[in-house]
């Protein structure tokens, strides 16, 4: 208990409540002031709980503070009979009833915060099956179901987006970020549309960018479902090796295998599956849905304490032991018809352990062969997108081997051919060498009588220009080829525009039309939507003034309530009072002395002759106590005057 005040203590000194208690300070406060002391960490968690004690009737309070804490799931301790204790001390304000409360409320005021929040949306209003058969009421309650099921799904949104990561710092920074570039971004088109609007047909060319736009996004779209048409298409491919492996091995064990085996086989398939259809799963089934009971039940509980699991570990124990016990007596027993039972139990509980290790390795196999193949399949599949073939068996191997031998054969013979060529090549390298040997022999020859003519250089420069008029022909081509495919994508953009054109005339028509229909909508619309706004602005200030007048009655009926509760209590405690006075009066009257022994007059008279007997006996005994007392004293002053005189004597 101790421990409990100090931690509330504790928490109410900080913050939000600094409440600056020791505890001795709140453990002397008075009912009311801890009464007000728990309404204000109920107002903590709901802010609608804020209210001054002293100007609320206490039952008013109790009930409020009991439909809170039902609404937090708190569950007080005990049976039904301390329910009403708790309801009482509640009232009261009593300390072993309130402490308890305020350590469960400290200890969780964060998440029944939350829960509080919830309860203000979530909790549905009870409307009466009678009032359900209007349409309008009935119509309003599926608005508000409907209303209630969206806050759910928002405030899981909201939660996730919490936990995800994201600040809210860090959103406006990118926010702001973001802003920035637009602001560029606008200033950037600015400038460029100034630069365009100098340029010649402007419109018309920003007509054809536009178009050339929208048409590489629809070739992007384009590509993009051909690359989900040709994902699809691979895995289908997929699909079909894997079928097709497994009709493969299904064949090679069907011509492998004979009747018998095949039967044998199947045999043992319906046996296993048989025993885990029967037998392993609902075993498995069964403890599955013990666990989630045991998980439902550990969920629905409130959160556990120190002190909880304390007793659970206690209770564990004593639990332990009794079975101990019984366990000892049993062995005592030692009854020979049930050692023999306990033989056989045992062989039969070791022998189903067995079958389910068994059972349990055997699906093991299975689930690890599937995964094999799974993988070879895969295996196969990457062999192929990476050019390679499946790995064969059986008789294709066999032909892939007589395939081998034949391109081997024509191998050799290639490589034969190759090797010819090759010796052909060398020779026609070596005459290569040969002949540029005398070129440029015949090359100096012929700049040596350039020189004696006199005209040394002519062969270079000739063919210099040989091949500088070679390139410019070339170039020449290349010029007219760039012209004639820009004057033909010209061609193409005009005729191309003119057909959009064509064809866009009806729909623009159309659009005209469409267009002063919408104006005579939108007219339409917005003198609609002020009646309505007008008329649902009336209906609004009607539904206020309603909704004041049932506040406003209700108060006045749980006022009238309370004070009849009120003197209704009074009046049994006068009845009480009345009733002890009319018993006391035939007591007292009655010449019955055994009835006037009952009564209370003559308990109280009784009682005070005897205390004071009681008084006069310890007067005498205090006056012969004080009698000895001075005696004891005059003795002692004696002895001492004696003691003194034979100390002068002796001096």
């Amino acid at each position: 208990m101790s421990d409990q005040i100090k931690f509330i203590v504790d928490n109410l000194n900080k913050e939000p409540f600094r409440k600056n208690y020791n505890l001795i300070t709140f453990d002397s406060l008075e009912p009311m002031q801890l009464l007000q002391v728990l309404n204000d960490v109920l107002s903590e968690i709901d802010p609608k709980q804020v209210v001054d004690i002293r100007e609320e009737m206490p039952e008013q309070t109790a009930k409020r503070m009991l439909s809170l804490l039902g609404i937090l799931k708190y569950k007080p301790p005990g049976n039904a009979t301390d329910m009403s204790i708790f309801r009482q001390g509640l009232v009261i304000g009593s300390k072993p009833v309130i402490y308890p409360v305020l350590h469960w409320l400290l200890q969780r005021t964060n998440e029944l915060k939350k829960r509080a929040y919830l309860a203000r949306f979530l909790i549905k209003l009870d409307v009466p099956s009678e009032f359900l058969q209007d349409e309008t009421v009935a119509d309003t309650n599926k608005q508000y179901e409907e209303l209630i099921e969206a806050f759910k799904t928002l405030h899981k949104e909201c939660e996730q987006l919490k936990t995800s990561g994201f600040s809210a710092a860090e959103i406006r920074r990118d926010i702001s970020a973001m802003e920035e570039e637009k602001d560029q971004l606008i200033k950037r088109v600015e400038r460029l549309k100034k630069r365009v609007e100098t340029v010649q047909n402007h419109q018309r060319m920003l007509k054809i960018a536009r178009q050339l736009r929208v048409e590489k996004e629809r070739e992007e779209f384009l590509a993009q479902q051909k690359q989900e048409q040709k994902n699809q298409l691979f895995h289908a491919v997929q699909r079909l090796q894997r079928v097709q492996n497994q009709l493969k091995s299904m064949r090679h064990a069907a011509a492998d295998a004979k009747p018998e085996s095949l039967m044998k086989r199947l045999e043992e398939e319906i046996k296993f599956n048989s025993y885990m259809v029967t037998e392993k799963f609902p075993k498995e089934l069964e403890s599955k849905k013990k666990e989630l009971h045991f998980l439902q039940k550990v969920v629905s509980e409130p959160a556990m304490g120190h002190s909880d699991l304390l007793e659970l570990e206690s209770k564990i124990n004593e639990m332990n032991t009794q079975i101990n016990q019984l366990i000892e007596k049993k062995m005592m027993r030692n009854e020979p018809i049930e050692g023999k039972l306990s033989l056989y139990r045992q062989q039969a509980s070791i022998i189903s352990r067995k079958k389910e290790a068994k059972a349990e390795e055997l699906q093991e196999a299975k689930e690890k062969s599937a995964s094999l193949e799974r993988e070879v399949s895969v295996k196969t599949n990457q062999t192929r997108e990476f050019g390679g073939a499946e790995v064969l068996k059986g008789d294709e191997f066999k032909r892939y081997v007589s395939k081998l031998r034949s391109k081997s054969t024509v191998f050799k013979k290639k490589h034969q051919i190759i090797a010819e060529f090759k010796a052909e090549f060398g020779l026609l390298q070596r005459t290569e060498e040969l002949l540029k040997q005398r070129h440029e022999n015949i090359q100096h020859q012929l700049q040596a009588i350039e020189e004696k003519k006199g005209i040394s250089g002519y062969s270079y420069t000739q063919e210099e220009l040989e091949r500088v008029s070679a390139l410019k022909s070339e170039i020449d081509e290349m010029k007219g080829q760039t012209l004639d495919d820009m004057s033909e994508m010209v061609k193409k953009l005009n005729s191309l525009v003119s057909e959009k054109k064509s064809a866009l005339a009806p729909v623009i028509k159309e659009l005209r039309q469409l267009r002063q229909k919408c104006q005579e909508l939108t007219q339409e619309c917005d003198e609609k939507k002020s009646q309505y706004d007008s008329c649902a602005a009336g209906l609004e200030s009607n539904r206020s003034k309603l909704e004041q007048e049932v506040r406003g009655l209700r108060e006045e009926c749980l006022q009238e309530e309370s004070r009849y509760h009120y003197t209704n209590c009074m009046i049994k405690n006068l009845e009480v009072q009345l009733r002890r006075a009319t018993d006391e009066m035939k007591a007292y009257v009655s010449s019955d002395q055994q009835e006037k022994r009952k009564a209370i007059r003559e308990q109280y008279t009784k009682n005070i002759a005897e205390q004071e007997n009681l008084g006069k006996n310890h007067f005498l005994e205090v006056e012969l106590l004080s009698h000895h007392v001075s005696s004891l004293v005059t003795y002692y002053q004696v002895t001492l005057q004696k003691a003194s005189m034979c100390s002068h004597q002796h001096v």
